[in-house]
């Protein structure tokens, strides 16, 4: 008996698409870091899937960190709930850092990165920020509404310039290259999307946050 077909929505890995085949999904998530990607019975669903907001199925998917907040609680405070929220984390200045993008609306991640060493949160906000702008544009999404808590990860984006004090050298060569990619995306790339200060007074930490504080 003939296996029944399958359709593979890949939202982030080498490729973003519909695939037809196992190997075909395999090929454009296999080694990707924090690959996703979910299979779908109809190519209609498939189709649905891939335009609209993923909820993410696969292995690499994973639950916020933070408590789940009643989305209707949110939306009396004055949030936005169809947008996006990233964060960063780092212990030390500079430390091990990572970031990470969630929805705002039931707090599923859409990306992690890291840990890397000899980073710093600021770098993190901006990152994930272009990390962010980057994924939205390459999946075909438009005027999307993105929130960070980081003032400094902002203003980096909007002048499209890095004032960090860390130094270059091998140590840290691995955030710098990260850095000079992300500096070479927003300075040839345009984007749509808008970016907000999440108000963490008033509204308690960010969705993406890694609740370590």
């Amino acid at each position: 008996m003939s296996k029944k077909k399958k359709y593979y929505v890949v939202w982030v890995g080498m490729t973003p698409g519909i695939y037809e085949t196992w190997d075909e999904c395999l090929r454009q998530t296999k080694g990707y870091p924090n690959a996703k990607y979910k299979s779908f019975k109809t190519l209609l669903e498939a189709q649905q899937a891939y335009s609209g907001a993923p909820n993410f199925a696969s292995k690499a998917s994973s639950k916020s960190s933070t408590p789940n907040i009643n989305p209707a609680g949110y939306a009396k405070m004055g949030v936005i709930m169809d947008s996006f929220c990233v964060d960063a984390a780092c212990s030390g200045n500079p430390g091990v850092m990572e970031y990470r993008g969630v929805w705002t609306q039931d707090q599923s991640e859409l990306f992690r990165m890291g840990p890397y060493k000899h980073g710093t949160n600021n770098i993190g906000e901006f990152l994930g920020l272009v990390h962010a702008l980057a994924l939205f544009n390459k999946l075909g999404k438009h005027k999307m509404v993105i929130y960070t808590d980081s003032r400094t990860g902002m203003a980096w984006l909007r002048n499209k310039k890095v004032k960090t004090t860390l130094v270059k050298n091998a140590e840290t060569r691995v955030i710098w290259t990260m850095i000079d990619k992300a500096l070479f995306w927003i300075h040839n790339n345009t984007w749509d999307h808008t970016i907000l200060k999440w108000d963490t007074k008033g509204w308690g930490e960010i969705p993406a946050d890694f609740g370590r504080k």
